[in-house]
């Protein structure tokens, strides 16, 4: 049997789910479809979770237009839509007097691409902003404009509104080919064929591959994995600013930022790779990410390190996304890598204008156009706290000491649509295992809730996908 959609979008990443959001505006039946267990379980999981401002893209491109207007969409949509975020500035570091050309063009790119706030300010006013910079900073780019956000959240807070709004998700579904039919395409998957009169391809690192079975003009992605090293809470306030250093042709550098949660983190590395999946972490990629963040803050408190992870990213080339409609009724979002992140709402936004001018669908009455977060009950005032406890009192069973977790809080990540189905699925939701133990001591815990409220066998309860389960019979 062959299930029937208007618009089938690819990928369930941040790209992927703010074009079912903005879709979800419309009279379209819709669905997205994933290989993976759970939204956010790509590319979007591992990022630097910069806002950036709009300065590095080349002026004209669509990275640079994306970038600009996707700040201004989650400024706006983090309200509407609830999840974290902070507009805490940048500051681009020049080490050297011979590279202020550098600084200057990026300052210059900047302006023509519209970006407010921007301004070249010397090394001790760096340093006068950040007192942790090194002394070797002679001068900087501020950009007041860029900002830091949960990607999690704000993945899911897409995910959420759009289900709210009637967008079908499917997860564990893989595409094996696409093919046109006449009146749209056939996509044949792990779980049956799926009909769509459009299709949207948002498959991150596997874009091209999708690209290629539709369109005779091929494209290639280089993954490109970039290693990132995560601090404790007590190192956040470090640094204010996310702090870069200046970009060379393998992108941004190694960056030291806070995180809205509170955390430091410091990298990316960015090693183009053959294994589309392989996010190890290596002894060499630490090191060098370590070394290379230490000459932007030398006093970086590295015995406070919790974790290490990585993440691959969709690299073309052509340096450039693609975003548009390559075949009558396919619509790519391919080689979508940095500022990826910040342009997904804004690539959502032009996407889904695009297609919904073509096919001319209207707008729904009843569109609902905001979504709450979920209640983290250590962040709430003491008698919001006492309230939500007595309405629930799972909410006040702390599951998670190190960021203070509370059953309520795992229960209610369960349940939401799309809701969490594994542990990684409940850890990006609510941070159940985020904290300095890195879940160490609430796994057990969290396994049994999953197993309760999922009416499954503990040992069924896996970390992401199938074949990942958490018990193993005894021998």
């Amino acid at each position: 049997m062959t299930d029937n959609f208007n618009i089938c979008i690819i990928g369930a990443g941040a790209v992927g789910c703010a074009i079912a959001q903005q879709l979800s505006k419309y009279e379209l039946n819709v669905c997205v479809i994933d290989k993976e267990e759970d939204v956010c379980s790509g590319t979007t999981k591992a990022n630097s979770a910069i806002v950036h401002a709009g300065f590095d893209a080349v002026p004209g491109t669509l990275k640079a237009k994306m970038n600009v207007r996707g700040a201004e969409l989650i400024r706006q949509l983090s309200k509407t839509l609830d999840f974290q975020y902070k507009q805490n500035g940048s500051l681009v570091l020049c080490f050297d007097e011979n590279d202020m050309p550098k600084l200057n063009e990026l300052y210059e790119r900047g302006i023509k691409n519209g970006v407010s706030e921007l301004s070249i300010i010397s090394g001790d006013e760096a340093r006068k902003l950040e007192p942790a910079l090194s002394d070797k900073v002679v001068a900087a780019l501020l950009a007041k404009s860029a900002g830091i956000v949960c990607p999690f959240g704000m993945t899911f807070a897409f995910a959420e509104n759009a289900a709210a709004n009637g967008v079908q998700f499917r997860f564990l579904t893989e595409v094996s080919d696409i093919k046109a039919d006449g009146n749209g395409y056939v996509i044949s998957t792990n779980k049956g064929d799926i009909k769509a009169k459009y299709v949207v391809n948002a498959a991150g690192v596997y874009s091209d591959r999708l690209h290629n079975a539709v369109l005779d003009d091929k494209i290639k992605i280089i993954p490109r994995r970039g290693e990132y090293v995560l601090l404790d809470k007590d190192t956040g306030d470090l640094v204010s600013h996310t702090v870069f250093q200046l970009p060379t042709k393998y992108g941004k550098g190694v960056l030291v930022t806070p995180t809205v949660h509170g955390n430091l983190l410091v990298g990316p590395s960015a090693d183009d790779i053959d294994d589309r999946e392989d996010t190890q972490t290596t002894a060499a990629g630490t090191v060098s990410v370590k070394e290379r963040a230490l000459m932007s803050v030398p006093d970086i408190p590295y015995n406070k390190t919790i974790t290490g992870f990585s993440g691959v990213r969709a690299h073309l080339d052509s340096g450039d996304f693609i975003i548009g409609e390559t075949k009558d009724g396919f619509f790519d979002a391919a080689g979508v890598e940095s500022p990826g992140l910040t342009a997904a709402p804004a690539i959502g936004e032009y996407l889904a204008l695009m297609i919904v001018k073509k096919c001319g669908a209207k707008k729904k009455d009843n569109y609902i156009s905001t979504r709450k977060n979920i209640p983290h009950v250590a962040e709430l005032a003491p008698d919001e706290r006492t309230k939500l406890i007595k309405q629930n009192p799972k909410y006040g069973n702390i599951i998670c000491r190190c960021e203070n977790i509370s059953e309520g809080e795992i229960v209610d990540a369960i349940h939401r649509v799309p809701g969490a189905v594994s542990l990684d699925g409940i850890k990006r939701r609510v941070r159940q295992g985020m904290g300095r133990c890195q879940a160490g001591f609430c796994t057990p815990a969290a396994i049994a809730i999953l197993a309760r409220e999922l009416k499954i066998d503990e040992k069924d309860v896996a970390k992401n996908r199938p074949g990942s389960e958490q018990i193993k019979e005894s021998l």
